[in-house]
């Protein structure tokens, strides 16, 4: 990480002519990209991407200037090191249209940014996509038949495949071909940006900016529309959607030689909102199941049933009979229930006691009548108390959080405690059990114990809603004494 910060800060040296005055790491999302803002002597800011994979990086730097020179609201690139790792671009803030939506509701402010997004996309759909090298795309030039498949077959391997449902498997793949045949013919391909969702539309000065273009080819104008208005988390209202789809039928028209049919549009839309229904399960299977990342997992029950309104009210025109067995069977209340995390009651009767602590002083005392819990070692991890600078700060304070997140191995740390954890709050939910304690140890129980029980109290009380009782054991001493 401090080879990473080193070639940044020299990077934006190159640009601005000065050393930075700070850079901070930002949250990662699901792909392996590493974002950092960097904070200018002057008050201004950029944003640093450093990833190791230099073709996506070229894709996404070549789509970058073939879309601006369109006039598409995207980022302006300024720098680019010469290991075509690390570069330097825009920053359009923290402020997505998710976060709008999630602050101010369905209403009438937010309505209008749907609107300015989806005038924004098709302009850079059609427009903007004039100006493509598809020969740069990632993984194929057009979300054809092939690519189609390839997102029903990731669902099907990823999630339908872990429910254990019995299916005729050629059924099955038979079904998967004649819907990617129906939703190949299209006459309205362009660049489809691929991943067009609240997340990646960012709102600076109330206008639009695109961002995670970098996987996009050519395709249906549908699947973008599709993947926007049908994001789980926006959760939008039908007549929302309704509107907002007719609304960009509109507006793609003005950038067409002819106006698409309404009722053709509409019809191959809805298959393209199964598919990216499905893509997103897939997504959250594969970094829920199998990479075992407790907040993709949080996220399936809503995609459920997004998708179970989406099988009760709309139609594609195509019969696939084995694949809506299927499909049923996934939004079935027993499969939903599956990934429902069970939620206290003011009648639970569980208490989580967790502590923090120090190795040196042995561990905590239970005063249950359970004889104790479980105790995490933390030791293990890059401790921040070897650092002169993080020596009187504890696991509360920014910087510590911001080293233990950004450069050590406590994220994974605390996936693996989440995952052990949790089914043993659910089973004593269920048992009605009273009392649960769980214990994080490291040398001094300053930092890293105190980072990691302060972690888990949040998870519990978020996804559980659990009654926690917490306490730093070496802290509180510590405090007493002073």
């Amino acid at each position: 990480m401090e080879n990473i910060l080193n070639q940044i800060s020299e990077l934006y040296r190159q640009h601005a002519g000065t050393a930075p005055q700070e850079i901070v790491k930002l949250p990662q999302s699901g792909s392996d990209r590493m974002y950092f803002r960097v904070f200018g002597p002057d008050g201004g800011t950029f944003i640093a991407t450093y990833n190791e994979n230099i073709r996506e990086n070229d894709t996404f730097l070549d789509f970058s200037r073939s879309l601006r020179e369109k006039g598409c609201p995207v980022a302006n690139v300024y720098c680019v090191d010469e290991s075509g790792k690390t570069y330097l671009q825009e920053d359009f803030g923290d402020v997505s249209l998710l976060n709008k939506l999630e602050a101010h509701g369905h209403n009438d402010y937010v309505y209008s940014l749907f609107q300015k997004s989806l005038a924004k996309l098709a302009h850079l759909q059609i427009v903007g996509g004039q100006n493509i090298n598809y020969d740069l795309c990632l993984t194929a030039r057009e979300f054809g038949k092939q690519a189609i498949l390839s997102d029903l077959l990731y669902f099907k391997y990823y999630f339908l495949d872990t429910l254990k449902y019995p299916y005729d498997k050629q059924k099955l793949i038979d079904d998967f071909e004649a819907l990617s045949t129906y939703l190949t013919h299209t006459d309205n391909k362009h660049f489809m940006f691929r991943d067009f969702q609240s997340r990646n539309i960012m709102i600076r000065d109330e206008e639009v900016h695109f961002i995670d273009y970098q996987g996009g080819m050519r395709g249906a104008l549908q699947y973008d529309v599709a993947s926007l208005l049908w994001q789980a988390k926006a959760e939008l209202p039908d007549d929302w959607k309704n509107s907002l789809l007719d609304f960009y039928i509109e507006e793609a028209g003005k950038h067409l030689s002819q106006k698409p049919d309404s009722y053709l549009f509409t019809a191959q839309y809805n298959g393209y909102v199964l598919i990216r229904l499905l893509q997103v399960l897939g997504a959250y299977g594969f970094r829920g199941l199998f990479e075992r990342k407790a907040h993709f997992l949080t996220s399936i029950p809503l995609a459920l049933k997004n998708l179970k309104w989406f099988i009760d009210n709309r139609r594609m025109g195509i019969a696939v009979p084995e694949f809506d067995k299927c499909l049923q069977f996934c939004v079935s209340t027993e499969v939903i229930d599956r990934f429902e995390p069970l939620r206290a009651t003011e009648e639970t009767p569980l208490v989580v006691t967790i502590h923090s602590f120090s190795f040196k002083k042995g561990i905590p005392g239970d005063p249950s009548d359970n004889g104790g819990g479980f105790v995490f070692d933390c030791r293990g991890i890059l401790n921040p108390g070897r650092f002169e600078e993080y020596k009187p700060l504890t696991g509360r304070d920014k910087s510590v959080k911001d080293f233990l997140e950004q450069r050590t191995s406590m994220p994974d740390f605390l996936n693996s405690v989440f995952d052990i954890v949790d089914m043993t709050v659910t089973d004593y939910i269920k048992r009605g059990f009273s009392s649960l304690m769980v214990n994080f140890g490291c040398t001094g129980g300053q930092h890293r114990s105190v980072y990691a029980a302060d972690a888990l109290a949040r998870h519990l009380k978020n996804k559980f809603g659990v009654r926690i009782n917490l306490l730093h054991r070496e802290q509180e001493a510590k405090n007493w004494q002073n």
